[in-house]
């Protein structure tokens, strides 16, 4: 038996490569609904996302939504829609090709001079931050304005606190990139991009599906009190009693895995425990009605994947999507999604609702030129990947337990698709 807590997209992907494998599981949810932070409903006749705002559709998720005979449900985003940052007064479209950048507004002359040099420069250093390799390669200019805000916003962190040898050497090695990027840019076959995509009923549709396949096996409300070893067994307390297993997979946050583990080591739990996360407060923007006339009447409606802002404007807002321009026509129509906080500032989520929904509709406003109004506000967290990582150097697991969450691989649903499939497999050797 095998016992997996949490039943968020991991460990319901788990459950699915468990099942596949022929092996006996369990998965123990403490929330009364599984999916975690996808989360997704209909507020004022539009469709809101409080957890990832789209993904790709990747060959294997394409391949799983087949599986869960929700093809019918995925809406796909218009192809080449442009992303921005926000950078000195105004938007500025992000460079996608050589071409692009000769000509970009977002990059100056001493930042593209710098890009022409950057292959006579070093690969990752050790010890280097992504912040300090991206600076050394392309300047500061570009790092503040471009590619910082780009690159942390992932993480809602500041890469010049991001060990680059956690998730940016691992991204440098999966694409083979050993010196320059700008070299392996120049001469990577092009390859095509998997469109971005949702469904219309929100991203909840897909963890729904895979809840429903986990069937039976499902334990919702059973939250996870601590893991104990007795003889050869792992027991997880319940409140619906003990379950014993052979091995536990832990698919939940940092702190609340440094409980469960506690028991059978307080080294291992005070590590996961000291993992940072960076706080977000999510704003949900609905454009007013005729919004768009005014002091901007003869400008474009808003078309594109949304923007960063950069790290020298004065602004609480780190990034903010256009669902309106992503998918237009599903019950997203006049809809933005701003994020504020984050690592640059870890307090602001800790404002009331209403001066965090007023502060994103006016920064928004400055942005773009369209008034809008605050339609829902709520809080996340995300992994830092930052100093704190280093806690994971040497860290060895009791023997039977075993991670597969956002913070230890890849975030990205596709990425937690990859990540289940491993640990299934592992867990599947071990049973031979």
């Amino acid at each position: 038996m095998i016992a997996v807590i949490g039943a968020g997209l991991t460990g319901l992907a788990l459950s699915r490569e468990l099942d596949a494998r022929g092996l006996d599981h369990v998965v123990l949810e403490a929330a009364g609904r599984p999916g975690g932070i996808v989360r997704s409903a209909e507020v004022r006749g539009r469709v809101l996302e409080w957890g990832p705002q789209r993904t790709r559709l990747t060959p294997g998720l394409r391949a799983l939504v087949a599986e869960l005979g929700i093809e019918d449900q995925v809406i796909t985003a218009p192809p080449d829609l442009p992303l921005y940052v926000y950078a000195r007064g105004r938007l500025r479209r992000v460079p996608t090709s050589v071409r692009e950048v000769a000509g970009s507004e977002s990059l100056g002359w001493g930042s593209r001079l710098k890009l022409l040099l950057e292959p006579l420069t070093a690969g990752l250093r050790e010890g280097e931050t992504a912040g300090e390799f991206l600076i050394r390669k392309f300047g500061r200019a570009a790092y503040e304005e471009v590619l910082g805000p780009l690159y942390g916003g992932l993480y809602a962190s500041r890469p010049t606190d991001m060990p680059g040898r956690f998730a940016l050497a691992r991204t440098l090695s999966e694409f083979g990139i050993e010196r320059s990027v700008v070299l392996w840019w120049l001469g990577r076959r092009a390859a095509p991009v998997s469109q971005a995509c949702s469904f219309r009923d929100g991203m909840q549709t897909l963890t729904d599906a895979l809840a429903r396949r986990t069937g039976e096996r499902l334990a919702l409300g059973e939250a996870a009190g601590s893991i104990r070893r007795e003889g050869e067994e792992l027991v997880v307390s319940t409140a619906g009693g003990p379950v014993r297993c052979r091995d536990v997979v832990l698919t939940v946050p940092a702190d609340v895995a440094a409980d469960l583990v506690g028991p059978l080591s307080t080294d291992v739990a005070a590590r996961l425990d000291g993992l940072a996360y960076n706080p977000l407060a999510v704003v949900h923007l609905l454009a007013r009605r005729g919004a768009e006339r005014g002091r901007r009447e003869e400008r474009a409606p808003l078309r594109g994947l949304g923007y960063q802002v950069s790290f020298r404007e004065p602004l609480a807002t780190r990034g903010v999507t256009w669902n309106d321009a992503l998918f237009p026509g599903t019950g997203r129509a006049g809809v933005y999604t701003a994020y504020l906080g984050g690592a640059a500032a870890p307090a602001l989520p800790d404002l009331p609702d209403d001066r965090l929904g007023t502060q994103a509709a006016d920064e928004f406003e400055t942005v773009t030129g369209v008034a809008v109004e605050p339609i829902s506000v709520a809080r996340t967290r995300m992994p830092a990947w930052d100093h704190s990582w280093s806690l994971l150097d040497g860290l060895r697991l009791p023997d039977g337990i075993h991670v597969c969450a956002n913070w230890e691989t890849r975030p990205g649903i596709p990425g937690r698709l990859a990540s289940a499939r491993r640990v299934a497999a592992r867990l599947a050797r071990d049973d031979a």
